[in-house]
């Protein structure tokens, strides 16, 4: 996770107009408002809620960083969600595959292997594995369809992100729709198992304005001027943690979200016992990290 978008062009999107596709958006995510506790942090201890998975002992947005939170007793994920060539939703945090799969070595001539250019059938051949280490040789990228499946079977809960919306145009629509087939809208899901956040201020209005019940979360610190106007449509702020300060969490908390709601505050990525125990005394809801058992043992 790192700053896509800066204070300035945050500001800017504040001021866009949506203008909201008809018939069919209505019909793939259908607009419920609906009385949500947004997920805070219990008896004072933050949320403990594990960066792509536990990434520090499984290969990142990965089926087996996912397995691994669980086997360490998280109940939170975070994931990365883009869109392939051809339409499906992909769990992979860089826009480029170069990173975190074989793909240069599968498909040589195809730079500067961008996801989007590539279609799902064609990530589904890459290893994502290999380059954490050799006994996760053969992970793939998984779908979101599969990630869902992967955190439902563990009854864990999901911290979706939308990784850089402005390539992908609609991609609030389909993330929505999958959400919608994979029984992730329900009252239960919606009210305790997932939260929606972005670097892109456009587009968590977007997914506030589609499904107003969704907890949504917005990546980064606007100034303490600008809260009012993130209130009207996410309910979380959630900034890194290494300018983060007591002021400006209490700042956040002074405000209510669209649900009515206390705006909560879920940091990144801290990942040391000390810098647990910092953010845990700053006030923060949540805290995001690529080694869960470090935090939760720290703060716990």
């Amino acid at each position: 996770m790192y700053a896509r978008t800066s204070a300035t062009t945050a500001t800017a999107l504040l001021g866009v107009t949506l203008m909201l596709p008809g018939a069919a958006t209505a019909s793939a995510a259908p607009a419920a408002a609906t009385a949500v506790s947004v997920p805070a942090a219990a008896s004072g201890s933050p949320l403990v809620i594990a960066h792509r998975g536990a990434s520090a002992y499984a290969p990142e947005n990965t089926l087996a960083a996912v397995e691994r939170a669980g086997e360490l007793g998280i109940d939170w994920v975070e994931n990365d969600v883009q869109r392939t060539k051809d339409g499906t939703l992909v769990v992979i945090h860089d826009d480029t595959l170069g990173r975190t799969t074989d793909v240069e070595q599968v498909f040589p001539g195809r730079a500067p292997w961008k996801v989007k250019d590539f279609t799902a059938a064609e990530i589904a051949r890459l290893d994502a594995g290999s380059w954490f280490g050799a006994r996760w040789a053969g992970e793939r990228v998984p779908t979101l369809k599969q990630y869902l499946d992967a955190v439902e079977a563990n009854n864990q809960k999901l911290l979706l992100e939308i990784k850089a919306p402005e390539q992908y145009p609609g991609i609030e629509q389909d993330i929505l729709r999958v959400l919608c087939q994979e029984g992730w809208l329900d009252t239960a899901h919606v009210q305790d198992k997932l939260v929606i956040q972005s670097f892109g201020a456009d587009s968590i209005r977007t997914v506030h304005q589609r499904r107003p019940g969704i907890t949504t979360g917005f990546l980064g610190a606007p100034a303490v001027a600008e809260l009012p106007a993130y209130a009207a449509f996410t309910d979380q702020i959630n900034p890194s943690y290494t300018s983060l300060t007591a002021g400006y969490v209490a700042a956040v908390h002074r405000l209510k979200g669209p649900q009515g709601k206390p705006l909560t505050v879920s940091t990144w990525t801290v990942n040391d016992a000390a810098g647990a125990v910092r953010a845990r005394d700053l006030g923060v809801d949540g805290i995001i990290t690529d080694k869960p058992d470090v935090v939760r043992d720290a703060v716990g």
